[in-house]
């Protein structure tokens, strides 16, 4: 199938992709509603993939320091002082260990997942679902108790965030929601739990991208043109998300996400139901 939008609806949906990738908004749930809300054809899976590792492309740059610094702490570990090297072997071996219950997931339920996306209702419950973990996750900002930061992760700290990282497979349930909420459940700060959270959707997206790029080479077609803006629009507006919600989580909480997501999948429900 030969993507069949213009350049311009391309653009539009890099963008949607891009920014609702990182916000906790749920980009899957933003990518089956924004074709049918702006009558924008829905695209193909090559499509699809591109973005995908666009935006993977783009946290990895924001965050090419770390993972330079990760690559170093096994590869030129006299680099580092040796304090370094232990925290960024750990750091690696947390964003495995957190990798697999998505990777299981997908294995194991990828036809149960593949066939919400078909369910504009399922998108709208799993938007309020997404608005329940923000909110959840908040109250517990409040008491205090989420004050750790990545450092002080251990192994089933990184495998809980992993499983919450499954759940989002569903459309509409926000991977970095869910994994920022995980974060501060277990006591991350909000930005601690954000860096991990980006950090994770590296493989996470990136991975699940290369899985099906042999669809995105037969079906690029001549549709080359609409492809690259489409993608270039995700990477400008996903690197740019991430850098600004970092920002904005510093001294402010979930709140306006969680309102947003529950608005808008009352909306959603409510349309379905019509």
């Amino acid at each position: 199938m030969v993507l069949t939008v213009t350049v311009l609806q391309a653009i539009i949906l890099g963008l949607v992709q891009g920014l609702t990738e990182f916000l906790p908004v749920s980009s899957s749930g933003h990518l089956v509603l924004a074709p049918e809300l702006l009558g924008i054809p829905s695209p193909p899976l090559a499509f699809d993939v591109l973005l995908h590792l666009a935006t993977a492309l783009a946290v990895a740059g924001y965050f090419a320091r770390e993972i330079r610094l990760m690559l170093y702490s096994f590869l030129a570990p006299a680099r580092l002082q040796r304090e370094d090297v232990k925290d960024f072997r750990r750091l690696v071996l947390w964003l495995v260990i957190g990798s697999i219950p998505a990777g299981v997931a997908g294995v194991m339920f990828g036809d149960f997942f593949e066939s919400l996306f078909d369910s504009t209702l399922a998108v709208g419950v799993f938007l309020l679902a997404t608005s329940a973990l923000l909110v959840a996750a908040e109250f517990v900002v409040r008491s205090g108790s989420a004050r750790r930061k990545v450092r002080d992760m251990g192994l089933v700290d990184a495998l809980i965030v992993g499983c919450f990282q499954a759940l989002a497979i569903a459309p509409g349930l926000s991977r970095s929601g869910s994994t920022i909420a995980g974060g501060i459940f277990l006591g991350l700060d909000r930005a601690s739990a954000a860096r991990f959270s980006f950090l994770l959707a590296i493989p996470a997206i990136g991975g699940a991208g290369l899985l099906k790029i042999s669809g995105m080479i037969d079906g690029i077609g001549t549709a080359a043109p609409a492809y690259l803006a489409g993608a270039a629009a995700a990477l400008i507006s996903g690197a740019l998300t991430v850098h600004l919600l970092l920002r904005f989580l510093r001294t402010r909480g979930l709140w306006v996400f969680a309102a947003y997501t529950a608005i808008l999948g009352v909306l959603v429900v409510f349309l379905s139901l019509l």
